[in-house]
């Protein structure tokens, strides 16, 4: 403050001198008044000690606070230990997207010797690519559904529109149709940007019931059932939690709950929204898959699954009892991991809740082998799927296709910036900002969507093949191998031991679990 003080006295008294013999220098008050009221402005505010005591120049602290993410993404950080995303990765999704060069120069950049480093076992006898099956899919429905769906083993996992931009909503979907894959609408609800591109949809339903919801906020079957006769719509997926923030409900503010947004949402506008953080339509595990049941008998006999990141395992083993007790399964679970995704999520819930996907998708496949279910349920994997490897080491560990969200995202133009709960995406992709929505070019992305997905299930094929399989569904958890320490290396089939199938049906878990409490 001593030095603002002494600025601004000699800065005035040098102006003054110079005003008296040279009358035209009054003009650089035009340049010191408004540093002088900027100081004074510091001075008196309170919220920040910094600039309390260094007017003017305490503000320096918080430009470079900001900027400092950017710095070090472009100058700090390596290819290889960028976070969430590293580099490396991020040029694949890049590269791909807009059919760039797509290969690597002088060998790999990881180290190939540290803890967690991972690999797939090729074959000696690889298969020919030419000859395999070039658009691999996976056909979602049991005997209960009428109406099954033929899935890319790659789609767009949930994302809402309110949380991406309208534009970023008709690239993703534009891509999906361009590429015939399907696109998650998150539960924000389905909009008319999730529609004008034609695009294959899963509609996912929250605890909110956005968009088919009563007033005071409950499941509304014939609303519900409405919405399913639209054609574009595939699947359902019933969000039990997701892995940004597993067992939080969300808060639409007054202030971003717009007409169209409310329209959409079916709630009234301008009001706060809140989505509980569990379901009202149920409240046991028999329940929950009667509630399934319901919602594909409304739907006309479409598939109906629903997603969750696995948090007490004890819950998992109920509702697999509820189904074999009941007799009523989901045609899919969508296992989401806990080390997040794009939603915004208070940081304990982002960084400490929720098992991740790994670990999570080998739990579930297990568990559904164990009970001798896993033939009635297709399993998703969602979360940091980002190349071809990742779809095969999902797929190694149960998956029978994967959603990806974040690798979409920067298919169509992000760049990581980390400011997606700020409405300041400076790339039009998470946020509503008009001005920066606009550069956001419908036309041109969601051919990048189209490419990046294609180029990326190309990859996964000719992994397969250089591991000598048919297909990537044959891959098993003996083909992925992970060093654990410097000189011990295990395959994923010693990390994960797969459960024989039928072996939990005598376990404690048939007695001791209840499918009428959680």
């Amino acid at each position: 403050m001593k030095g603002f003080i002494a600025f601004t006295v000699i800065s005035l008294a040098f102006i003054t001198c110079l005003g008296y013999f040279f009358p035209w220098t009054w003009w650089l008050l035009v340049l010191i008044l408004p540093l002088i009221i900027m100081g004074l402005i510091d001075v008196f505010q309170k919220k920040h000690a910094i600039m309390r005591n260094y007017p003017i120049v305490g503000r320096l602290r918080y430009f470079m606070e900001d900027i400092r993410p950017k710095i070090y993404q472009y100058f700090v950080e390596s290819d290889i230990d960028g976070s969430p995303v590293n580099r490396v990765d991020r040029s694949t999704i890049y590269q791909r997207a807009k059919r760039e060069l797509n290969s690597q120069p002088f060998g790999t950049q990881f180290n190939v010797y540290a803890e967690g480093y991972e690999w797939m076992a090729h074959s000696i006898q690889p298969r020919a690519f030419e000859k395999m099956n070039k658009d691999p899919r996976v056909l979602i429905g049991g005997n209960d559904c009428t109406q099954p769906y033929s899935a890319s083993i790659l789609n767009v996992s949930a994302m809402s529109y309110g949380s991406l931009s309208s534009n970023a909503v008709q690239a993703l979907n534009g891509g999906a149709k361009l590429g015939n894959f399907a696109h998650n609408t998150g539960e924000g609800g389905i909009s008319e940007h999730h529609l004008t591109q034609g695009g294959d949809i899963i509609w996912q339903i929250g605890t909110g019931y956005f968009g088919c919801r009563t007033a005071e906020g409950n499941f509304d079957e014939k609303l519900f059932s409405e919405k399913c006769a639209t054609p574009q719509i595939k699947m359902i997926e019933l969000k039990i939690s997701q892995g940004a923030k597993p067992g939080h409900g969300g808060i639409l503010p007054a202030s971003k709950n717009t007409p169209e947004i409310a329209a959409i949402r079916h709630v009234q506008p301008h009001t706060t929204v809140a989505s509980p953080p569990y379901h009202t339509a149920f409240n046991t595990p028999r329940q929950m898959v009667q509630f399934i049941a319901r919602m594909r008998q409304l739907s006309g006999g479409k598939p109906v699954g629903f997603k969750l990141c696995i948090g007490q395992k004890r819950e998992f083993h109920a509702i697999c009892k509820a189904m074999l007790e009941t007799g009523h399964y989901p045609d899919f679970i969508t296992v989401d991991g806990g080390e997040g995704g794009t939603g915004a999520a208070p940081p304990e819930f982002s960084n400490s809740v929720g098992m991740p996907l790994m670990d999570a998708l080998a739990f579930v496949h297990d568990t559904l082998t164990g009970y001798n279910i896993r033939s009635k349920v297709k399993v998703i994997a969602s979360g940091k799927i980002l190349t071809g490897f990742h779809i095969l080491r999902a797929m190694a560990l149960g998956a029978d296709a994967c959603n990806s969200a974040r690798a979409m995202m920067m298919a169509i133009g992000c760049i990581q910036a980390l400011v997606c709960n700020t409405n300041r995406c400076p790339t039009g992709v998470a946020t509503q900002d008009k001005w920066l929505m606009a550069g956001l070019v419908v036309d041109d992305k969601k051919h990048r969507v189209s490419n990046y997905h294609q180029d990326t299930i190309e990859s996964a094929i000719e992994l397969a093949a250089a591991a000598g399989l048919e297909t990537p569904h044959h891959i098993t958890r003996s083909h992925i191998s992970r060093r654990v320490f410097m000189n011990q290396v295990k395959t994923f089939e010693e990390i994960y031991p797969s459960t024989p199938a039928g072996a939990l049906l005598t376990g404690p878990e048939m007695e001791t679990v209840s499918i009428d409490a959680w």
